[in-house]
C-alpha cells in the first residue's frame, strides 16, 4: 500500500526545480492531471483497476458479534485486450469492474481515450493514456488516400494471386522435401491408365449388350 497521488506530486515538482520554481497556477494544472486518490494498491501499478483497491472493515461473528479485522482484494484478472491503433493485443491486469468499463466505451482504445488523467490512479494507466494519445495524435495528421473501385479491384486481384502462388509454392516445397512427387506421378499415371481400362471394358460390355439375336446364333 502506498499514499500514491502525494508521492507523484513531490516527485513532480522536484523534477520542475521545487516548490519555489513552481507557480501556484502550474501547481493546480498539475493537481488535476495527477491522480487524487489517496491509497493504491503496490499491485495496481502493474494494471488497470478503475479505481478498485483494497479495503479494511471488521468480520462480525453471529453468535457473539465478535468483530475481527478483515480486507477485501479486488476481483483482478489478465486478460489480452486489442488495440486497434497498436493492431496488437495488449496483455494487462485488469479487475472486473475496469472490463465493464472497458466494454461500456467500446474497447481499450476508447475508455483510456474518454477515462481523464485524474481518474487514471495507477501509473500504467497513465502511461497507456498518453501513449495512446500521443498514437492518435500522429494519425490524425497523416494525408488520406482514397482510391477507386478499379484500384481496389485490382489490388484483391493481386493479392488472390499472390495468395494462389504462395500456396503453389508451398505445394512444391512439401513435394521436394518430403519426396513423394515420383511416387505421385506414378500413382497418377497408373490412376489414369486404371481409368482407361475400365472406359474400355465398359465400352466393350455396351457393345455386346446391343448386339441383336440373329448375331448371337450366327456367333454360337
Amino acid at each position: 500500500m502506498a499514499f500514491r497521488g502525494k508521492e507523484m506530486m513531490k516527485k513532480v515538482i522536484k523534477k520542475m526545480g521545487g516548490e519555489s520554481k513552481v507557480g501556484p497556477v502550474m501547481k493546480a494544472k498539475l493537481e488535476i492531471c495527477i491522480p487524487d486518490t489517496n491509497v493504491v494498491m503496490g499491485r495496481a501499478k502493474r494494471g488497470l483497476f478503475a479505481g478498485r483497491h483494497i479495503r479494511f472493515g471488521n468480520q462480525v461473528s453471529e453468535d457473539g458479534g465478535n468483530k475481527s479485522r478483515r480486507s477485501w482484494k479486488p476481483n483482478v484478472q489478465g486478460k489480452r485486450l486489442f488495440s486497434y491503433i497498436l493492431d496488437r493485443h495488449i496483455r494487462v491486469k485488469v479487475t472486473t469492474h475496469a472490463l465493464r468499463c472497458i466494454d461500456k466505451a467500446g474497447g481499450i482504445d476508447e475508455y483510456l481515450l474518454k477515462t481523464p488523467y485524474h481518474k487514471m490512479d495507477t501509473e500504467m494507466g497513465l502511461f497507456w493514456k498518453a501513449k495512446i494519445e500521443k498514437l492518435y495524435e500522429e494519425l490524425g495528421q497523416m494525408e488520406v488516400v482514397f482510391f477507386s473501385t478499379e484500384d481496389e479491384a485490382k489490388f484483391e486481384q493481386g493479392f488472390k494471386d499472390l495468395r494462389l502462388a504462395e500456396r503453389g509454392a508451398r505445394k512444391e516445397a512439401r513435394r521436394q522435401m518430403y519426396g513423394w512427387s515420383g511416387k505421385h506421378k506414378q500413382t497418377e499415371e497408373g490412376s489414369e491408365e486404371d481409368h482407361v481400362k475400365n472406359e474400355e471394358a465398359a465400352s466393350l460390355g455396351e457393345g455386346s449388350s446391343h448386339d441383336t439375336p440373329e448375331q448371337l446364333i450366327a456367333n454360337s
